[in-house]
């Protein structure tokens, strides 16, 4: 399988704060890594880090073989995002927004290639012609996933996609997510949700810090082990200090 993400001794300093400290990982296509952690453990950072939002310290960022500071726009062109909170315009429809940003992208797609899109994320006709003010946040981020696949977007990056959404609303994104990556597509995700990363995830990556502390393979685990791997990592601090 190909290698469609690649953090390469990724670094992110900002100040005295090292934000990322010396990241390897990869995701190849078919693949979602789900990486966990707490507010400011490097998640986020590692996210901005693979879409240009910001420079490395030292490493590098690598989309399908381009590194991300030495051809932006060719990096960019090849992935996805989609943010916690999705913004679109509340006036316009499900619909349009979807047609506004591929122009915005530069691209053009006809309605019925559209509609189609929408279809394959699970958004209804009906939805697709009501104004997005209306929408719920499952609904939106709906159409941020038939944005990044208008765009032909190879690897989608997402950053706490789950947050906020109702289990039915969760599950179902999730198995849209699954969809796609056994279509081809490498899917890195930042959550807190430990359930939903198990049921997910091909890995597992643990960051605090700004360190990937471990890796995991869901499969060898049940939800109990899971959630108690993740604590003792989470508590290591505090066990040094009483110690």
């Amino acid at each position: 399988m190909s290698e469609l993400l690649r953090a390469k001794d990724l670094t992110k300093a900002f100040r005295s704060n090292t934000a990322l400290n010396g990241l390897n990982l990869s995701v190849n296509e078919k693949e979602i890594v789900c990486l966990l952690g707490a507010n400011g453990a490097g998640k986020t950072t590692t996210i901005n880090l693979f879409l240009g939002f910001l420079e490395p310290t030292s490493g590098a960022a690598i989309v399908d073989g381009t590194e991300v500071t030495a051809d932006l726009k060719r990096a960019r062109s090849k992935l996805g995002y989609v943010p916690e909170q999705v913004s679109l315009y509340p006036t316009l429809t499900g619909l349009e927004n979807l047609d506004y940003f591929v122009k915005l992208g530069g691209g053009h797609r006809d309605e019925s290639h559209l509609r189609g899109l929408l279809d394959q994320v699970g958004l209804d006709q009906g939805a697709a012609d009501q104004k997005v003010g209306a929408y719920s946040k499952g609904m939106r981020q709906k159409i941020g996933l038939a944005i990044a696949l208008a765009k032909g977007a190879r690897a989608l990056l997402l950053d706490e996609p789950l947050s906020g959404l109702d289990p039915s609303a969760a599950n179902e994104f999730c198995r849209l997510l699954r969809q796609l990556a056994d279509n081809g597509a490498a899917v890195l995700m930042a959550t807190h949700d430990l359930f939903r990363a198990r049921e997910l995830a091909d890995r597992i990556g643990i960051m605090k810090s700004g360190t990937l502390v471990e890796v995991l393979s869901p499969e060898s685990l049940d939800q109990a082990a899971l959630e108690q791997i993740y604590l003792n990592h989470m508590h290591d601090d505090e066990t040094v200090e009483e110690a």
